[in-house]
């Protein structure tokens, strides 16, 4: 009896997603190899278009999905039925440009294969500082436009020698269609020797060097005099910086890890990781903090100098052990003025901070800042989102319309939306300076263009004054206003896909209330496109506005003042010229009130001594969280009227004599936490609800989400807190597009915005 053959049949494949790349279709052309199948793979503006023919077209798809490249996130694979046409052999096609709808990948740390290769002598990539293949290397910063292709990237100015073109166009070869692929011959080249980088910083030098989306400044983090040196240069007086280690077997002389911290330190992002501290540095590195940010080598270049560090003799203050060796390693923007990126800009910007400026002659087409993370809650929780994140998009549970959503004004970032995908941009940062500005338009230039996008409408802050409002009202589209703290509780519906109502508990430094009223501790009922203000934090004078902002004594005084005890002022604060004056101002009842939860932590902190005034965004409740080992708690230290939470007598007890600053802060973090616990588990059964989300700045304190989290899933409630996005302003992009998308829905919302007149929701 004879066998029937199997018999051939075609598909058509379109596979969307990060699939552009990142190996995706040499990927595709071995699977087809091995199932003996005809057609062909292709890029396009969709993403990738495949078709194939044979007799095990069947086993294709389950293949394509089980085993895709590292980098790639398969979205959707859609599958059409074609006629036979006898096809057997498989082909790449030619990419086809058209309407995007496709992703561009993150940057990606440096895999083992490209290490293997730079450090081995036989490879035409040995100590090259820009080795890369379709598994890592630089993506977004040098990508102009899609599709990713060499011709849209800032590599169309390097023609491939011809080994690194056999490699290219060799669908068998790890470096198939990797568009920054070079060598030593035909690619970028330093403007320094690896060992001259390498003695500038072991005789204690500051050098500069141009990394992935921007140019590092680094020192050695065991010389203090060097690193002190670095913060007067930058003119930074006390916000950390973050150090580079050679791998984790350096980890445990500087910081503990656990496995998660450990995992979340090499993963292909490579973030800057936030761990408990060792404290065997420099005291200038971090100082007044109980963490420490820390980083892996994410480029060929930074291996190559822990490399050649690690292999010279002792003797001036290295040793060959790599656990010796420890780098600052800070962005390099003076004055906190944007990321330099550009080669001229950094001899001239540079040239007064670094001893040394190492520059490249592949251009950086877009910043992208370190990001940073820490574990938090058993989970990461992003504190900066930029290199290695930033554009991978955020999958919504339903369509949007495309949507242009600007953010804030601190820790800006902008989101374009399409179909059910949000694109977050990098950390752009605050909007203070001309140039912060001009980056953060040059960013919302590049993210329509490289998506090709463009919005019905652009949403922004309620806040009349900020830099991004001001940029919305020049753009064509119709413009919808958001409310600040409503914005965080939309990110996190957002990210999490509930479009139903959602009970927000926000804890920040400041928001544009409904009337102009500075908000910042607040309880909100969301239904996405509206929301009420159920709770919040009982007002508290802020003497001076955001003067009281940067120096946490004022708001001390404004405490004293509150419990009855203004008298104390002057005496207390005596060291301030201003004290008396304060006193008679407040005296005066005619204070800006606030209901921030950022400036209560501030007068906590004032009022035991820890900050009088401030040097960085957060410092003061930064450096009281960082003395906290155990929250304690006082049952009597909060009171809740109608929704109005006050601390009045928890500040009595931390504003007598002689309170250590330790069990202060233990008792304060404690007791705040479980009155925040009190408060939303009131509402949240009283509204038969069972999940609150937790967002604003505060809660990248790692002691409240422990604690506010255990507290409410003690009492039945599900807390839901930012993980994709940072529960801070940089969140905020996509919370106002999430709400926008929902009041576009409501016919009133579209009659408002007719003409391109601003409409708020």
């Amino acid at each position: 009896m004879t066998l029937a053959r199997p018999i051939a049949t075609r598909q058509r494949i379109r596979v969307r997603g990060t699939v552009q790349g990142v190996g995706f279709r040499p990927f595709v052309h071995r699977l087809a190899q091995r199932f003996a199948l005809g057609g062909f793979v292709g890029n396009d503006a969709d993403g990738v278009l495949i078709e194939i023919e044979g007799a095990r077209v069947a086993e294709f798809v389950p293949a394509l999905r089980r085993e895709a490249p590292p980098l790639a996130r398969i979205e959707a694979v859609e599958t059409f039925e074609l006629a036979s046409r006898g096809e057997t052999r498989f082909a790449i096609a030619p990419s086809v440009a058209g309407k995007v709808t496709t992703q561009i990948a993150a940057d990606a740390a440096t895999c083992e294969h490209c290490l293997d290769e730079l450090f081995d002598p036989a490879s035409r990539f040995h100590l090259y500082p820009f080795v890369n293949c379709t598994h890592c290397g630089p993506r977004y910063t040098l990508t102009r436009r899609l599709p990713y292709d060499r011709a849209n990237t800032s590599m169309a100015a390097f023609a491939m020698c011809a080994d690194c073109a056999a490699d290219y166009r060799d669908p068998a070869n790890r470096r198939f269609h990797a568009e920054p692929i070079a060598c030593s011959r035909c690619g970028p080249q330093l403007s320094a020797g690896i060992d001259a980088i390498v003695a500038a910083l072991r005789g204690g030098q500051i050098v500069a060097i141009k990394s992935l989306g921007g140019f590092q400044l680094l020192c050695d983090a065991h010389n203090e005099t060097a690193v002190a040196r670095l913060r007067a240069q930058k003119c930074r007086d006390a916000k950390p910086f973050a150090v580079m280690i050679a791998s984790l077997a350096s980890l445990d002389s500087i910081a503990e890890a656990d496995a998660q911290e450990r995992e979340l330190l090499h993963s292909v992002a490579r973030p800057v990781v936030l761990l408990t501290s060792r404290r065997k540095l420099a005291p200038s590195v971090a100082p007044g903090l109980s963490r420490l940010g820390v980083m892996l080598p994410y480029t060929p270049l930074h291996h190559l100098l822990f490399h050649a560090a690690m292999g010279q003799p002792d003797g001036r203050g290295w040793q060959n052990d790599p656990c010796d060796l420890v780098l600052v390693a800070t962005s390099a923007n003076p004055g906190g003025e944007p990321l330099v990126i550009d080669d001229d800009d950094a001899r001239r910007r540079l040239s007064g901070i670094a001893d040394l400026v190492v520059t490249h002659d592949r251009a950086i087409v877009i910043r992208a800042d370190d990001s940073v993370a820490s574990v938090v809650a058993g989970a990461p929780m992003l504190i900066r989102r930029a290199r290695g994140y930033a554009p991978a998009p955020i999958r919504l549970a339903r369509e949007m319309p495309p949507l242009l959503a600007l953010g804030g004004h601190l820790k800006s970032t902008v989101t374009v939306t399409r179909g059910r995908e949000a694109f977050v941009s990098q950390h752009i940062g605050d909007l203070d300076s001309a140039e912060s500005i001009r980056f953060f338009e040059q960013t919302v230039a590049h993210l329509l263009k490289i998506l090709d996008v463009e919005p019905v409408a652009v949403v922004h802050d309620r806040h009349p004054d900020f830099a991004s409002t001001r940029f919305a009202e020049t753009l064509p589209w119709p413009a919808i206003a958001v409310q600040h703290h409503h914005a965080h509780v939309g990110a996190i519906a957002a990210e999490h896909g509930i479009d139903g109502p959602l009970l927000g508990l926000v804890l920040d430094g400041f928001g544009y209330g409904n009337h102009g009223e500075s908000w910042g501790g607040e309880l909100l009922l969301s239904d996405n496109a509206g929301f009420t203000r159920i709770g919040h934090l009982a007002p508290l004078p802020q003497p001076g506005g955001d003067v009281a902002a940067r120096e946490p004594w004022r708001m001390a005084a404004a405490a004293l003042q509150l419990i009855g005890r203004g008298d104390e002022i002057a005496g207390r604060f005596a060291a301030r010229p201003q004290a008396a004056m304060l006193t008679q101002l407040l005296e005066r009842k005619n204070v800006q009130l606030t209901t921030s939860a950022g400036r209560l932590f501030d007068a906590v902190a004032g009022l035991l001594g820890i900050c009088g005034s401030q040097h960085y965004e957060g410092q003061a409740a930064m450096e009281l969280e960082a003395l906290v080992r155990r929250p304690t708690v006082d049952p009597s230290g909060w009171r809740i009227d109608d929704g109005v939470v006050s601390f009045a007598p928890l500040l009595e007890r931390l504003a007598a004599p002689g309170v250590d600053p330790v069990a202060g802060a233990e008792l304060f973090h404690g007791t705040f936490a479980a009155a925040m616990v009190d408060l939303a588990s009131r509402i949240a059964a009283a509204r038969d609800l069972n999940t609150v989300a937790l967002g604003g700045g505060c809660f990248l304190n790692r002691v409240l989400v422990t604690e506010i989290g255990a507290g409410l899933r003690a009492r039945g409630i599900t807390p839901l807190m930012a993980r994709a996005v940072p529960p801070n302003d940089g969140g905020l992009s996509l919370g106002q597009a999430w709400i926008a998308a929902s009041a576009l829905e409501r016919a009133d919302a579209s009659d408002a915005m007719t003409g391109g007149q601003p409409t708020c929701v």
